[in-house]
């Protein structure tokens, strides 16, 4: 009976451990695709501090983010820099050159992964020349998005606004092109549509569900904005975005499009 029950007892702890550590088998082979951040130390993403990872193999990864919390300083937007990955156990280590004189290093310690999400405590190291100005972890959860960049172009017009306004509002075409810029389109006081001539430039990039904007109109200083594709179909598009609201508080925006064929 001792035996018997030194077995089982061997078996069950067995068990214990392969379940432990199943959510980090094959990590290399799981961790392929298109990530999206969805909460940060059990909070939700604002849309505007959203990134997109996506790898490609074991050793290599795509970052897209535009973020701009401090544009006194300086801006970041990133459309597909390339990352160097590492991955060693259920450790995964993306190293980021965006410049001659900085690196990005993203650690990963894989808690659970899973075919739609995975959650990690995660380091982000900025260093300038060699000097570390800035270093921060979270606990920071992503989930598998599927990529609209190439159904996304063509010309689109605004069917439906709810939620508060920011720069868009429902009197809008867009026009997406393959280049990364865009037309903006609006009504004018003869019910037409003339596209808008007065910015420096219009660019954008789709990478997986986040769809983030930028542009200058003559004279002024650059704008953005930062949506996420919630389902688009060969004519309609449904964009949504959480927003934080001065008060600390989020609410939810929501746009609606439908194609337009010319």
């Amino acid at each position: 009976m001792c035996a018997v029950i030194l077995v089982c007892g061997a078996s069950v702890l067995t068990s214990c451990s392969d379940d432990k550590d199943s959510d980090i088998e094959n990590l290399s082979e799981k961790i392929i695709g298109k990530w999206i951040v969805a909460d940060r130390n059990g909070e939700s993403m604002p849309t505007n501090g959203k990134i997109v990872l996506t790898f490609v193999s074991p050793t290599k990864a795509y970052l897209s983010a535009s973020l701009n919390k401090r544009p006194e300083v300086g801006t970041e937007w990133y459309d597909q820099m390339e990352a160097v990955v590492v991955i060693s156990g259920n450790k995964i280590t993306l190293t980021m050159h965006p410049d001659e004189h900085t690196t990005f290093v993203e650690d990963y310690d894989i808690t659970a992964i899973n075919n739609n999400e995975f959650t990690a405590n995660c380091k982000i190291t900025r260093t300038v020349d060699g000097n570390v100005v800035r270093s921060k972890e979270d606990i920071i959860r992503y989930e598998k998005v599927a990529d609209y960049s190439g159904a996304v172009l063509g010309l689109w017009e605004c069917t439906d606004l709810t939620g508060i306004e920011t720069y868009n509002d429902a009197n809008a075409r867009l026009e997406f092109y393959a280049n990364g810029t865009y037309k903006y389109w609006r009504k004018n006081t003869a019910d037409q549509w003339e596209a808008v001539t007065t910015r420096e430039f219009q660019d954008y990039f789709v990478d997986g569900t986040l769809l983030a904007t930028r542009w200058k109109n003559q004279g002024e200083a650059e704008l953005r904005e930062w949506w996420e594709i919630e389902s688009l179909s060969a004519s309609e598009m449904v964009w949504k975005a959480l927003r934080g609201k001065a008060d600390g508080s989020t609410t939810v925006q929501t746009m609606k499009w439908k194609r337009v064929l010319l």
